[in-house]
């Protein structure tokens, strides 16, 4: 017989999830290298963990950017709402705030760390700090996990390591190697949900410059007429780039190897409840109303004071002395600059600012309901090292959750089915 009834590795959200439901008098064993458990877990939502989305599974779906099909049936299984009484019913109130997003009442992501940990205690699991380096397989079934000199057996064994996002946190991609070294293909891998690099240098006059109620849209150079993403909301200004949440979902959208060959364009819509036109009955109102007003004034009462100046140097014609020189054309081109203000994206930010990691273990080779791998029986994948990302609001921790919940589920009934086999022997 085995030595443990499932070996999970990686302690994060995932792996703590499947070893908190997995039901099974065996031993359940956590392979973790971070001493503190959850790492990445604790800090993410800037230390309060939006740990879902208080929305339906269709709604769930629809915010996932690759491969929602695949994770129709385990998150309807396993829904928003599951996750919710889940952790209120272990004692961890919960608040829904602006987008639905979920939060502990707290603010603290430690007590979902904490709460998740106490539940993998209460169901028998025993945690080793090690780092794994091998899938044990013999004829097509998993045997166990190597860990330096050190094995460890069990005809199960969930690969919930994670992405290559903070990998500061325990998340270095190498679960993507121990998939690949058991036959799984993993697709190409990227950042995603992370800042982005802007070639202009107007970045560093605006840096920490936060815009509201603005529009971004992102579009793809060779299809400019329909936006590949487009959203109301907040675009932060870093020195080199573009944050804040509309810089960070539109970052999901861009292929690096489009974007080294410069295939994209951000445009912000400043001004994005006023059309073009109503926009230029304001301007002719506010000439009228203050004629010997310096332009950059005029300016700043349209956007922060410390934008001004940096728009104004984006428009190419002299500027009057007084806004009630300007003429129609300066007009025209004003307003068109509040409706289309382009920037030119570089690069994405690194891993070691990406909220998540695009790509990984091929849906392909992956059942759908359990997350059992179809190369390997009894590996099984939850989390981020799938190839599923989603938009910030909930969506990837829920991802984790589902997938994690699916995967203790079969791992549960294969246990006592290998018990009940057991017992006909004895």
């Amino acid at each position: 017989m085995s030595g443990y009834g499932v070996i999970i590795v990686g302690g994060g959200a995932a792996g703590l999830f499947a070893a908190a439901n997995v039901r099974t008098d065996k031993r359940i064993l956590i392979i973790e290298p971070n001493r503190v458990l959850g790492r990445k877990l604790r800090i993410t939502g800037k230390g309060r963990c939006n740990l879902t989305n208080n929305c339906s599974p269709d709604e769930v779906l629809k915010n996932v950017l690759r491969n929602p099909k695949f994770l129709y049936s385990v998150v309807s299984e396993f829904p928003p709402y599951s996750i919710i009484d889940w952790f209120e019913n272990r004692g961890v109130p919960l608040k829904t705030e602006r987008g639905r997003r979920v939060f502990p009442q707290s603010d603290r992501a430690e007590d979902i760390a904490e709460a998740l940990i106490s539940e993998c205690r209460r169901n028998g699991a025993d945690f080793v700090k090690s780092k794994a380096d091998g899938i044990i397989v013999c004829d097509g079934a998993v045997k166990g996990v190597r860990c330096g000199e050190k094995e460890y057996f069990s005809d199960c064994v969930l690969l919930a390591t994670g992405g290559k996002s903070y990998p500061r946190t325990g998340s270095d991609g190498s679960g993507y190697s121990l998939a690949e070294a058991v036959g799984h293909t993993v697709t190409a891998l990227q950042p995603s949900l992370v800042p982005i690099e802007i070639e202009d240098s107007i970045c560093a006059a605006l840096s920490g410059l936060t815009l509201k109620n603005v529009v971004l849209r992102l579009h793809d150079t060779q299809k400019p007429t329909k936006p590949l993403y487009s959203e109301l909301g907040e675009v932060t200004f870093t020195p080199v780039g573009i944050g804040g949440p509309l810089g960070i979902s539109a970052s999901c959208y861009i292929d690096e190897n489009k974007l080294r060959c410069k295939g994209y364009k951000l445009v912000i819509d400043l001004k994005p409840a006023l059309s073009a036109e109503q926009l230029d009955a304001r301007l002719q109102r506010d000439i009228k109303a203050a004629p010997q007003l310096p332009f950059e004034k005029l300016l700043a009462g349209l956007m922060p004071s410390a934008m001004a100046k940096p728009f104004s140097d984006r428009l190419e014609f002299v500027k009057p002395a007084s806004i009630g020189n300007l003429t129609r054309e300066q007009r025209r081109m004003t307003v068109e600059l509040l409706k289309n203000f382009a920037l030119t994206p570089r690069v994405l930010r690194g891993f070691d600012e990406a909220i998540v990691t695009r790509g990984g273990v091929s849906v392909k080779e992956v059942f759908p309901s359990t997350m059992e791998s179809k190369l390997v029986k009894g590996l099984y994948f939850a989390g981020e090292i799938i190839d599923c990302d989603a938009f910030t609001g909930g969506y990837n921790l829920t991802i984790a959750f589902s997938t994690a919940y699916a995967a203790a589920s079969d791992i549960s009934k294969k246990i006592q089915n290998q018990e009940r086999e057991a017992e006909k022997w004895d």
